[in-house]
């Protein structure tokens, strides 16, 4: 599903609204993410408004708080995909300006949602903050919201097993290696996508042959050995995998790679962009003393994985009739 999406304000204006809007940074479009956009999907379909969203690059932490920019859950492209996925039509990437950073409450209202966008309904967290030093309140925006014409809906926080969805939090998961637990709060698995490029050779000489994956910059690519899946586009062919994040300090690596080792052979050709989708945390990354050991080690890996595939193909069976 596809959305059309504008990158400025003034290639925006005239061509957006009239919207009901969802504005946020969605940073991998989690769990919380999705109520919202459910909220505003359907509230925007019962009123013949247009499903919209407004989202913001770079990270204003690029311009209020730079010491602070926080390693993305997923690239700008992908967040605009997920958006997509999750109903919007109209999506506005706003360029995070120190311009955009200083404008008053009451001029991003005005400048932005109502004169740009032709907002009729908002749809925010009910911690939500914006305009100058984050002067804005949900009260503020809401009574900004009766003057110009707008309705304000504010979304409680989202729980999953006791805990408030919330991107900084899936990063702290990640960042641990806990992908299952990030998957959870995600709804889908954690990811990496891009461009297959050259490996140093090493694997396919003194080790196993993997397909190496460019890294994303700014990207948070969580650190170990896990069991993955592999997806290839645009043809969509899938194979159970496991992926090293990391360093290779075994051959003396200083540059992250992101290496996957393929559980079934690559019938066909080689692809030339995936997406590899992470499951479960096998082992932090370490040093062997020689290629052998590694090799025997992700030879150990390769069976904990493919005693992981098996359990899911047994899972994923019709349970036998009774009759």
């Amino acid at each position: 599903m596809k959305a059309t999406a504008f990158r400025s304000l003034e290639d925006a204006r005239g061509r957006f609204g009239p919207c009901a809007l969802a504005i946020g940074n969605f940073d991998g479009v989690h769990l919380g993410h999705q109520a919202l956009m459910r909220e505003m999907v359907a509230y925007a379909n019962a009123n013949g408004l247009i499903p919209a969203v407004l989202t913001f690059h770079p990270h204003p932490a690029a311009i209020v708080a730079p010491e602070r920019i926080p390693e993305l859950i997923c690239p700008l492209d992908e967040r605009e995909n997920l958006l997509a996925s999750a109903g919007a039509k109209q999506i506005l990437v706003l360029p995070f300006t120190s311009e955009v950073a200083r404008l008053q409450p009451e001029e991003f209202v005005s400048q932005i949602l109502t004169d740009a966008l032709e907002t009729g309904a908002v749809f925010v967290g009910e911690n939500f903050r914006f305009g100058y030093q984050q002067a804005g309140t949900p009260e503020i925006l809401e009574a900004l919201g009766r003057q110009r014409g707008f309705a304000s809906h504010f979304l409680k926080p989202v729980t999953s097993r006791g805990e408030v969805v919330s991107s900084s939090l899936i990063r702290r998961y990640l960042a641990r290696g806990n992908v299952s637990r990030a998957g959870r709060l995600l709804g889908r698995c954690f990811s990496l996508s891009g461009d297959i490029v050259a490996g140093h050779g090493i694997g396919t000489k003194q080790t196993v042959p993997t397909l190496n994956l460019r890294p994303t910059p700014g990207q948070l690519t969580p650190r170990g050995v896990y069991i993955t899946e592999t997806i290839s586009f645009p043809e969509d062919r899938r194979w159970p995998s496991i992926t090293n994040v990391g360093l290779r300090p075994t051959f003396g690596g200083d540059e992250l790679t992101i290496e996957t080792f393929l559980l079934r052979p690559l019938d066909g050709w080689t692809p030339q962009h995936i997406e590899v989708q992470f499951r479960r945390f096998v082992r932090e990354e370490r040093q062997f003393p020689n290629p052998a050991e590694l090799k025997s080690q992700i030879m150990r890996d390769v069976s904990r994985a493919q005693s992981y595939w098996r359990r899911v193909a047994k899972s994923a069976q019709p349970a036998p009739s009774i009759y």
